[in-house]
């Protein structure tokens, strides 16, 4: 898609819908290169419902070359069912709301692909019916979560067997068919954020915005103006006017991860908002009505900080209305071995490498550790053994030194010892140079720190931009 266009789209809002507004520019513009940055399928189409533009996601996800799409009636382009059961740009309706439908596709593949469709007039200046703008997602993901036909559970990154995660799994689609506030709890390390995310997608919202807010990262001075916004002048160096967070999510999802290092001052802000939904930035006595769906996270006991008055018990009441709880990945059987399993197939891809398994002996470590870490560590532990790895089997030598020296491991190593290896084992040696043995020492850091980068720097006494630019130099993607 190379042509330029001189029409370009602006959004605007009327009336609290959204609506877009044409002009045409002296200069040419270029349109669909913009569009191709979007990660939703979008198509813009005339006031006949005919296709002018589609971007570089519609053509993925329907398969159809754009060149070939222009010019044609939006129902044969996108061979979607919903066309035949009260479209409004097929009635020719242009005086409806934006809408939002899931609806199939037959793509060019002749393969049968559930989609979110959303659609929404277009609007001149001067408030005339100028065409229409169409969105389509791919929501294979969230239809094949909600069949109870299959036995193999995934969820985003989230993947498991275990009776603990099948039922995280099965609630998903009751939960995100719902507005009400979502509180996940678990350990450091066991997919909150990603649980979060997938409950939004999951819901009818998941064409808006996903944002996500941590706690304990910004000082409580910081973290006001980040979550609800400020004026110009509310405050020094507060030099123009900013949106803050929730109002960004308006439409969307807001997610509060860390909700346990929240000062009780904002605590007392926040649950204003969860009973009125508006929201007033620093500095100014208008307020925001934000409709946004609220989910936080936790790895704290919060029934304990109540008790010890460090949590408000009426803002943890307004939370808790669902509760979703992530089990410790020691808990989860024989998830161990099939997250073991995804992230060797995953890291060997991604560097391009031919290793087949793990050896007995090391399989053993790994099965018989505690993983304070849950699944992040494990992720990391895989990850640093690829690197290291340069045989077909990732024997012990290539673990992180940590997982065979504490004493815990003792009895496993020396019941392990009896095992027959897949491959030959050779003792440890020391880094060929300095360059071998500053990326083990990297990847040490990163394991031992569950992945934190900040923690990992200081563990190694550098800074966090000398780590960033190490990382870089040893090509480790974090």
């Amino acid at each position: 898609m190379t042509s330029r266009y001189k029409t370009c789209y602006l959004v605007g809002v009327k009336n609290d819908n959204t609506y877009l507004v044409s002009g045409l520019l002296n200069q040419q513009f270029l349109l669909p290169d913009l569009l191709n940055e979007v990660p939703v399928g979008i198509a813009v189409l005339d006031i006949n419902g005919n296709i002018e533009v589609v971007n570089r996601t519609w053509q993925t996800i329907t398969g159809a070359e754009p060149d070939s799409m222009v010019g044609l009636k939006c129902m044969l382009a996108l061979r979607c069912d919903y066309c035949f059961k009260g479209c409004p740009v097929m009635a020719s309706k242009a005086d409806f709301n934006p809408i939002s439908v899931d609806a199939d596709i037959i793509d060019r593949s002749r393969i049968k692909i559930p989609i979110r469709l959303t659609v929404a007039p277009i609007f001149s200046k001067d408030n005339k019916l100028s065409g229409f703008v169409e969105t389509i997602q791919d929501i294979r993901q969230v239809a094949e979560l909600s069949s109870t036909a299959s036995k193999a559970y995934s969820l985003g990154g989230l993947i498991g067997t275990s009776s603990q995660m099948v039922k995280v799994f099965s609630m998903i689609p009751s939960i995100a068919a719902t507005d009400s506030s979502v509180l996940i709890t678990g350990e450091t390390g066991t997919g909150k954020d990603v649980l979060a995310e997938a409950v939004h997608n999951a819901s009818d919202r998941a064409g808006s915005p996903f944002i996500k807010v941590n706690c304990g990262a910004l000082p409580e001075t910081l973290l006001e103006s980040e979550l609800f916004g400020h004026v110009k002048g509310a405050f020094t160096g507060a030099h123009e006017n900013r949106p803050g967070r929730i109002k960004l999510a308006h439409n969307g999802s807001f997610f509060l991860t860390e909700i346990g290092d929240l000062p009780l001052s904002l605590q007392v802000k926040l649950l204003s908002f969860l009973d009125d939904k508006e929201i007033h930035p620093l500095g100014s006595s208008v307020g925001f009505k934000a409709d946004v769906r609220v989910i936080v996270a936790t790895h704290r006991n919060l029934k304990q900080m109540v008790i010890d008055k460090s949590f408000r018990a009426d803002l943890l009441f307004r939370l808790n209305v669902v509760h979703l709880h992530l089990p410790p990945l020691r808990e989860r059987g024989e998830d161990i071995l099939l997250l073991k399993n995804h992230f060797l197939k995953d890291y060997c891809t991604k560097f391009n490498k031919k290793i087949k398994g793990f050896t007995r002996k090391t399989a053993k470590i790994i099965s018989a550790y505690h993983f304070p870490g849950n699944v992040r560590e494990l992720r990391n532990i895989v990850e640093y053994a690829v690197n290291f790895c340069d045989r077909e089997y990732i024997g012990t030598e290539h673990l992180p030194a940590y997982l065979t020296e504490q004493d815990i491991l003792r009895p496993v190593m020396e019941s392990a010892k009896t095992l027959p290896d897949h491959a030959p084992q050779k003792e440890y040696s020391p880094a060929e140079n300095w360059d071998h043995a500053e990326k083990r020492m990297i990847m040490d850091a990163l394991v031992n720190s569950g992945g934190r980068k900040g923690e990992a720097a200081k563990r190694l006494g550098w800074s966090r931009s000398t780590f960033w630019r190490k990382m870089n130099k040893h090509s480790i993607n974090r």
